[in-house]
């Protein structure tokens, strides 16, 4: 994810590493914020794979900044990752905003469309966080007020994102 986000923020402009991290927490902070010791050797993983530059600028006003750039094959990666998203990438909230961030960087509106319905067939398959067995529980099933609380949220933002996805999806067809 934190891959994904570095490639998608960089895909638009260059971006010193402090504006890099500030972005990236935006996008997931609240849920994962993101530490310089995890942001910097994701960098340097990508700038030895080949993904993307720094070049050293002098400071406004402080030391000399580090600019970022990608290079012709990091752009060529993102819209890798974005068209072949792993399953988590998927199925995982925060991992798919990040996705979603950014899958406006795929030219072709089918390719949008089938990481899009990988998403809808995820959500249209029966799931709860609670099960009596192998079958998922509903809110209305569960004496606790927290747990009908999970659920009710989450079906709510569930029924809001499958109504997105069709009407986007059928904007896309």
């Amino acid at each position: 994810m934190l891959e994904l986000a570095i490639l998608g923020f960089l895909y638009d402009n260059s971006l010193h590493g402090y504006e890099l991290r500030k972005r990236i927490t935006a996008l997931t902070g609240h849920v994962r914020p993101v530490a310089e010791s995890t942001l910097y050797p994701a960098i340097k993983r990508l700038e030895r794979a080949g993904l993307l530059t720094r070049e050293t600028q002098p400071g406004a006003v402080a030391a000399p900044r580090h600019v970022l750039s990608l290079t012709p094959a990091g752009r060529s990666e993102l819209r890798h990752r974005l068209m072949e998203p792993a399953r988590t990438d998927i199925t995982d909230e925060n991992r798919w905003f990040t996705v979603l961030a950014f899958l406006r960087h795929l030219d072709d509106p089918a390719a949008q469309a089938a990481v899009l319905r990988r998403r809808l067939d995820f959500l249209e398959e029966p799931a709860s966080f609670f099960y009596d067995g192998d079958r998922p529980l509903r809110a209305e099933e569960l004496d606790d007020p927290f747990r009908q609380g999970i659920l009710t949220i989450a079906r709510a933002t569930s029924r809001a994102e499958l109504t997105w996805l069709r009407e986007t999806l059928a904007a896309l067809d």
